[in-house]
């Protein structure tokens, strides 16, 4: 693609607007408020969220999960515990989350420390998984360089014949993480891209709200 189309790629929202009086004080209840609006509106995988991590070799990584849980004021989602992720919060315990509902013209940044799920919780949410998925998540080397499609398709084979129909109990490998918040940016396309930002940061007695240019 030519970088003049590129350059003319735009476009200018036209939304409802985000101020400091409209909005909740509350940055947790903000967020489930435009969350349940994104689930109202129908739009596909509203809980779709950004992870972004960071290594030991301080390069940053970014993928897409799922958010199955607000929790105690925390994120939940859940994955592989060796996959890349994995082992860069166990080097470096903090992430960013991003959500982002097009349709809506609406961003949401979280950041925050993030710390492993109790078993009971892991348990619990693997044993509500499909069968299927849970043998994913047993024979998959998360991350991992493997031969070919076909040594993957053998793996869930056996897993599946060894398994099926008793119960599959979570593999050690896999399990739940939360992220606890220290920060929230919401984000409000506008029109001539004169968008609306606002900012909460995590202070001793609650929240500081601030708003950023856009």
């Amino acid at each position: 693609m030519e970088n003049s189309l590129l350059a003319n790629l735009r476009k200018d929202y036209q939304s409802k607007l985000l101020d400091e009086k409209s909005i909740n004080v509350n940055p947790l209840q903000q967020f489930e408020t435009w969350f349940d609006e994104a689930i109202e509106s129908k739009l596909p995988e509203p809980n779709a969220m950004t992870i972004a991590t960071c290594g030991i070799d301080f390069k940053p990584s970014a993928r897409i999960v799922l958010l199955k849980g607000i929790e105690n004021g925390s994120f939940l989602f859940y994955t592989n515990y060796q996959s890349r992720k994995g082992k860069e919060l166990l080097w470096n315990p903090y992430a960013a989350l991003l959500f982002f509902w097009n349709e809506l013209h609406r961003q949401v940044r979280i950041e925050g420390r993030v710390e492993k799920t109790s078993s009971e919780i892991s348990d619990a949410y693997f044993e509500s998984r499909p069968f299927g998925s849970q043998l994913s998540a047993l024979v998959s080397p998360q991350s991992e360089i493997i031969q070919d499609r076909d040594w993957l398709e053998e793996k869930l084979d056996i897993a599946r014949k060894q398994f099926d129909p008793n119960p599959l109990k979570r593999p050690r490998q896999w399990g739940g993480y939360r992220l606890i918040p220290n920060s929230f940016e919401f984000w409000q396309g506008r029109p001539n891209r004169l968008h609306d930002r606002i900012l909460f940061t995590q202070i001793a007695n609650g929240w500081k709200m601030e708003r950023l240019g856009p």
